[in-house]
């Protein structure tokens, strides 16, 4: 079942949307070498607390922090501790934000200090297979337009597109139905209409596309401990087109 959302519940995911944006601007101008994801999970759950929200994630079958901390190899779900982030690390950010009845989902992946050109290259195609799935959010189209547009924009790369984990509807749950994978044909699918809300989240490995889940029951790398990036935004389909819920910048 897909639920849609009427413009006033939009409204709320859109004011989600700003507390998640504000916090990922805050991690970032924190973010060096040195720092650990601890510190970082902190900065997080007081941004978010302080705004009058409460973190999607803490507790979320069994979860122990409020954001998701994955560096360098490790692809999604990573729970932050004590590891200090080093010089030419990268790391993913992931950060839900519950308000007032509704969830926003977004994550960045963010170099720490100098990384290398070829990890740097990773970034930005992943980056760019974001934005151009995100063209494809319109009435009409099909979940599969969404997909396909990732794994198009990552394929003259040669980069590994992760296919056991993949991008949700998002709302009053943080995980609804219908998952978007980061792959596969166009024109296939559930078609998209407005009132519809979706996280999509491209996840993209420098080496190939196999995971493996650590003994933590959460902590997902790259099988040939490869670097990932991940970025994902909350979309909402309105008749127009699109919004993005959970843009940074203005």
């Amino acid at each position: 079942m897909i639920y849609k959302k009427s413009p006033q519940e939009i409204e709320i995911m859109r004011r989600a949307g700003d507390i998640l944006a504000a916090t990922l601007d805050r991690l970032e101008a924190e973010l060096r070498p040195g720092i650990t994801t601890m510190e970082l999970d902190e900065i997080a759950e007081e941004s978010i607390t302080s705004a009058g929200a409460k973190p999607s994630f803490k507790g979320y079958r069994g979860f122990p922090a409020s954001i998701c901390t994955s560096a360098n190899e490790v692809i999604v779900h990573g729970i932050p501790g004590p590891l200090a982030l080093k010089d030419g690390d990268i790391v993913s950010i992931d950060v839900g934000v519950y308000y007032e009845g509704f969830h926003a989902d977004s994550a960045w992946t963010f170099p720490v200090g100098e990384v290398s050109g070829e990890v740097m290259d990773l970034l930005k195609a992943t980056e760019s297979s974001l934005w151009t799935a995100i063209e494809q959010c319109k009435p009409g189209n099909r979940v599969g337009d969404i997909g396909h547009a990732v794994e198009s924009s990552i394929r003259p790369h040669g980069y590994g597109v992760v296919r056991e984990y993949v991008g949700h509807g998002v709302g009053r749950a943080l995980h609804e139905e219908p998952q978007i994978p980061n792959y596969g044909p166009p024109g296939r699918r559930e078609v998209l209409s407005a009132g519809m809300t979706l996280a999509v989240e491209p996840m993209i490995n420098l080496g190939g596309p196999e995971t493996e889940a650590l003994d933590d029951g959460w902590t997902v790398v790259t099988a040939d401990r490869s670097v990932s990036a991940h970025f994902e935004h909350t979309v909402a389909i309105v008749p127009e087109g699109h919004e993005v819920l959970t843009r940074r910048g203005g």
